[in-house]
């Protein structure tokens, strides 16, 4: 087929501008972001998803050249913040920081206003935290074996304290009274700064608080670490893991990050291997160690994975432990 001047001169500039648009395609895709970044961390500052946040988020701030701007919305679990992410726009530029109490939530609560498994994505996995069973001195005990004997002479007189009705310090208290036959009453706060001061005031009995929120009072004599999950720890070498002091007791769950479904995979990826990248620096892994955080990053596939099978696990717990509502 003969192609006359005009014709060959019209394909010449439609392929032109195809291969122009292709181009224009690639550079936006490689623009990410261009604008900030929302991170709704899902509860109050101080606690280790708030300093999880605060270490990654300025670092990729420098890598992407654009602000992560984080926003505590705590409240009803973590369900506050999860709901405001589930209905943002696809598009990367809103993002999930949240514990195991997502999964936890997910599993306590069948109701949701969301649905935890389609109506997000994973970003990436962070690690998990030390958790320890506190105290304060006042209260006179100083093993978890005699907290177990003082609320057994004391049944419903014993108060223990939560970042919220169904967040991780909830099933992780919850899992220890279960297993340890302990009648004591759960008191709900908006985060764990919150309990461990009612806990310091002897307001609240005892409760299951993340190592490094806990810490400085640990270290002022302010609180006493009783047994600390899922292992010891070299920062509190004497204080046992709670599997040796009540066998079948642990923990499950990852903090992790999360995207509202149907964001593009390649910006996904991007930041979980800037995640992956920022925690793998010294000054990062020496921070978080000092706090007995142990550091495990996975891709957005793999994070995807890992939350289906803390959804399983927990709805196991909750079902063993007679606490989903009826």
């Amino acid at each position: 087929m003969r192609i006359n001047g005009k014709a060959a001169m019209a394909m010449a500039i439609a392929a032109g501008v195809s291969a122009t648009l292709a181009s224009g395609s690639a550079q936006a895709q490689q623009k990410y972001p261009t604008k900030p970044i929302r991170l709704v961390v899902a509860f109050t500052a101080g606690g280790t998803p708030d300093t999880l946040a605060r270490l990654i988020g300025p670092r990729m701030s420098e890598t992407f050249g654009q602000p992560v701007v984080i926003e505590n919305r705590p409240g009803a679990g973590g369900t506050i913040a999860a709901n405001i992410v589930a209905k943002a726009a696809p598009d990367g530029y809103t993002l999930l920081g949240t514990s195991n109490a997502f999964a936890i939530t997910a599993a306590l609560q069948p109701n949701l206003p969301y649905d935890p498994l389609k109506d997000f994505s994973g970003v990436a996995s962070i690690g998990f935290s030390t958790t320890a069973l506190i105290v304060a001195p006042s209260l006179g005990i100083k093993s978890a074996k005699e907290l177990i004997a003082l609320s057994h002479a004391q049944p419903g007189k014993i108060l223990f304290g939560s970042a919220g009705a169904g967040s991780g310090t909830h099933i992780n208290a919850e899992r220890f009274r279960f297993a340890a036959g302990m009648k004591a009453v759960h008191v709900a706060f908006k985060g764990q700064p919150e309990f461990i001061i009612e806990i310091v005031a002897g307001r609240v009995h005892f409760g299951m608080a993340g190592l490094g929120p806990a810490m400085p009072l640990i270290k002022d004599g302010r609180l006493l670490p009783l047994v600390m999950v899922p292992n010891r720890t070299p920062l509190f070498p004497d204080v046992p893991a709670i599997t040796e002091v009540l066998p079948g007791a642990g923990r499950d769950g990852s903090q992790m990050w999360l995207a509202p479904a149907g964001a593009p995979r390649a910006v996904l990826q991007q930041i979980s291997r800037e995640i992956a990248r920022i925690l793998a620096l010294p000054e990062v892994k020496e921070r978080l160690q000092n706090i007995a955080f142990h550091i495990a990053p996975a891709t957005p596939e793999e994070t995807d994975r890992m939350l289906r099978s803390d959804i399983a696990a927990f709805n196991k717990v909750v079902q063993d432990a007679g606490l989903r509502p009826r």
